[in-house]
């Protein structure tokens, strides 16, 4: 005995409709930036040289803290010698296998010991 074959066409056109107001939902829920001005040119961050900052405190994976190249004890010892403004940022070069328990730590160090603001420098990525 033959079974007799009953399959009906797949509605395309119902995923048709679907597919059309899910365009038209992100067409006009979508936001469209301006171009910029022509006339502008954007600053290229990508021919600068990827030197830490010479004022930077410098926080090894330890958390030992350097800064000109010389160890220190803790974070009020950077704020002694820095030649640096009170209101001037305090600039952390962390390296990237430091906690982030203990960056956080020092910087509330930091802000304790009188920073008023306190940076963290990093690398941005390539794309």
């Amino acid at each position: 005995m033959r079974r007799k074959r009953t399959d009906k066409p797949e509605p395309t056109i119902a995923l048709i409709n679907v597919v059309f107001l899910m365009l038209v939902f992100f067409l006009v829920a979508g936001t469209i930036a301006r171009p910029p001005d022509t006339a502008v040119q954007l600053v290229r961050t990508a021919d600068l040289d990827p030197a830490q900052p010479p004022d930077a405190l410098v926080i090894h994976p330890d958390g030992t803290l350097y800064y000109r190249g010389a160890v220190l004890s803790d974070v009020t010892d950077y704020l002694t010698r820095a030649d640096r403004l009170p209101a001037a940022p305090v600039r952390l070069v962390p390296d990237r296998d430091l906690s982030a328990a203990r960056l956080i730590a020092i910087g509330a160090r930091l802000q304790q010991a009188g920073a008023e603001q306190v940076v963290i420098v990093t690398q941005r990525a390539d794309p």
